[in-house]
């Protein structure tokens, strides 16, 4: 199939999978009735709907899988750019720290005020700070190549999960730490119109920047000295890539905590699809992650009385998915993912 129809094929399955998420829930509505509440404010309706059902679908429902899909797309997104960019499949947002930085972030926010203003700005404004932190101790170190930065990425995430270790540690343990350790699990719950908007912003932009990166990532997974060769800015093209990373992450994290293995499994997902051109394969990614959180989200608020936090649906769900696939690859005979 080709990749253009692949993605046509995507973005289908993932409009159909949200308009059904819509009426997912304690309080169900039908798919068709869930059509009419959308278009209501547009095309009258001469079947009554009621005010409940629109508070629910508009109010509730709406940003929640809004604001799953805008993470989704963005984990998925910065996975399969982060492994063009370092040559690797095995890696993921995790690897350049800004999970970890974000993390302590929302967790100091919890542990001082409980404010969510704070939390939305120190979970941002810690991750982008690891970012910085692992730009200049990958600086220090005076190497340029790829494992000196996912080593300073280990180091600074290392780093900040200790603090993060440390803020639980310290927490009210009737009031902070469930909190503290519900965030960090992961989960849309309290999603609503101002967390989606701040999520949408660094997501939207740097989506289109890396959208606009994508043959220069095509270069960049050659090599080096092949990339040098073409004419491309091998260091400032891989931050200027890594920044834009560590952005969307960060708003993710702030927003929903920390969900793990969608930027390392879905990339994978697309890949085979569409194939390792970046071209097709990020814009696959995205529809893939969007639809995959859209699914895991819709299991964790309906799979059981009391929802289960994303983090343990994504990691449950994705150990054995990546291992099917690292199976398969392997005993293909290829060496790699």
């Amino acid at each position: 199939m080709r990749p253009g129809l692949v993605i046509a094929v995507l973005a289908l399955v993932l409009l159909a999978a949200s308009l059904a998420s819509l009426g997912l829930g304690r309080y169900e509505i039908p798919a068709l009735r869930v059509v009419r509440i959308l278009l209501s404010g547009i095309v009258p309706s001469d079947i009554g709907l009621s005010e409940i059902e629109r508070n629910v679908v508009f109010n509730v429902r709406l940003p929640r899988i809004l604001t799953a899909i805008c993470a989704g797309a963005g984990l998925a997104l910065c996975g399969a750019a982060l492994q063009g960019v370092f040559r690797n499949p095995l890696v993921g947002p995790h690897i350049i720290g800004v999970s970890s930085g974000a993390a302590f972030g929302g967790t100091l926010a919890i542990l001082l005020s409980g404010s969510q203003s704070l939390l939305l700005l120190l979970a941002f404004a810690f991750g982008v700070l690891s970012l910085l932190m692992v730009y200049a101790l990958h600086a220090l170190v005076g190497r340029r190549d790829m494992l000196a930065l996912v080593l300073a990425g280990v180091i600074i995430g290392g780093f900040f999960a200790a603090l993060v270790s440390l803020a639980q540690y310290l927490a009210d343990t009737e009031e902070k730490l469930p909190r503290i350790v519900f965030w960090l699990l992961g989960s849309f719950a309290t999603a609503d119109y101002d967390k989606l908007r701040l999520m949408l912003g660094p997501v939207v932009l740097g989506g289109l920047l890396l959208m606009l990166l994508r043959w220069r990532i095509n270069i960049l997974s050659l090599g080096d000295d092949d990339a040098q060769a073409l004419g491309i800015s091998v260091a400032g093209t891989r931050w200027l890539i890594l920044v834009l990373i560590g952005l969307i992450v960060s708003a993710q994290v702030a927003v929903s905590g920390v969900i793990g293995w969608v930027g390392l499994v879905v990339p994978h997902m697309a890949r085979m699809l569409v194939g390792p051109d970046h071209r097709p394969l990020l814009p696959a990614s995205m529809l893939a992650g969007a639809l995959y959180m859209v699914l895991i989200d819709d299991l964790a608020r309906t799979i059981t009385d009391s929802e289960i936090p994303l983090g343990i649906l994504t990691a449950l769900l994705g150990a054995p998915i990546f291992a099917l696939i690292f199976f398969r690859s392997q005993r293909g005979g290829r060496g790699h993912v």
